[in-house]
């Protein structure tokens, strides 16, 4: 039962985080002169055009039966299917796609900064009105479950592997013959995500430890408006 509600509160969190990821980057493309997005009916809040096989169906099942079967707590994860873009149509084709790649991260980081400004908020609403508490704690629960959320999004959408975000800054950040040659391996980016998301998980760890660590950080200023019903729904 535990495990229904943990999933019943993660996935809508999980469906808005992953949508407004992919919105960020069709807006910034849009803003950068590149209007694929727009055309194809992605700068919408409708969940149908962002569904993606992989990540949005098969992915967030790989996650929470991996977690299960290994013991831990649940855990769900996956993204979006990726908006299009075309990089040609950017004023400035470089900075363009480092700006429409880091928008997507950007809006995550945002939607914690966000999640931790309510999470105080309802902390403070629940002391005042002790009759608020229940639904007030599951509010809270939401947004600790949003900031942890985003902050796996942020951590894995910077990985440098393709097609993933950080795959175009990374290419950047290379002398131009190994950028070339990073650009022809792109086509075995997903095989090799699958294979890190199947057996590196002490690789993936020491990875988004950083980024986890700055997450609970910025809950512990808000640890005050912790309200005794929260922790049964994030335990």
């Amino acid at each position: 039962m535990q495990t229904i509600q943990q999933f019943l509160l993660i996935a809508p969190i999980l469906l808005f985080s992953v949508i407004a990821h992919e919105i960020a980057h069709g807006w910034a493309a849009l803003r950068q002169g590149d209007r694929t997005a727009l055309d194809a009916g992605r700068l919408t809040w409708n969940p149908r055009p962002h569904i993606d096989p992989f990540f949005t169906i098969l992915l967030p099942i790989m996650t929470i039966a991996g977690s299960v079967a290994a013991g831990g707590r649940p855990m769900v994860f996956g993204g979006a299917k990726p908006v299009p873009v075309d990089p040609r149509n950017y004023r400035h084709p470089r900075l363009g796609d480092i700006i429409v790649s880091l928008a997507g991260v950007a809006t995550n980081a945002v939607i914690v900064i966000v999640c931790v400004a309510l999470f105080a908020l309802t902390g403070a609403l629940g002391h005042a009105a002790p009759a608020l508490l229940g639904t007030l704690g599951v509010v809270q629960a939401m947004c600790v479950i949003g900031v942890q959320l985003n902050a796996l999004l942020i951590a894995f959408n910077l990985l440098p592997i393709p097609p993933l975000d950080g795959s175009h800054v990374f290419k950047y950040l290379l002398p131009r013959p190994l950028a070339v040659q990073y650009v022809r391996f792109s086509r075995f980016g997903l095989i090799v995500l699958v294979m890190l998301l199947a057996w590196g998980e002490r690789l993936l760890s020491a990875w988004m430890t950083p980024f986890f660590t700055v997450a609970e950080g910025l809950l512990s200023l808000a640890q005050a408006s912790l309200l005794v019903t929260t922790g049964q729904w994030v335990r």
